[in-house]
């Protein structure tokens, strides 16, 4: 048998929700610099594949790497942590 790779998870949080079954989700994360040891924000967009259309925007989520599935779309909703108040 073959042993599949881990996949990759992210938690971010979701800043779009008009498209049919996908979601935009932005993943934040803090990068030391590497000469001045000064920590920055940085953020990146991933477009997720939301099968029953459940997320709204503001929802923290948690994603998964998967199979390319359009596109820009290579990542698909495992569960949604937190609803947007």
């Amino acid at each position: 048998m073959e042993i599949r790779n881990l996949r990759k998870q992210k938690t971010g949080v979701v800043v779009s929700n008009k498209m049919n079954k996908s979601i935009l989700v932005v993943v934040h994360r803090k990068i030391k610099h590497p000469k001045y040891g000064k920590f920055i924000n940085r953020t990146s967009k991933f477009m997720a594949h939301d099968e029953k259309n459940e997320c709204n925007v503001g929802d923290t989520v948690c994603i998964m790497e998967t199979r390319p599935l359009s596109k820009n779309k290579c990542w698909r909703l495992i569960e949604i942590i937190e609803r947007a108040k």
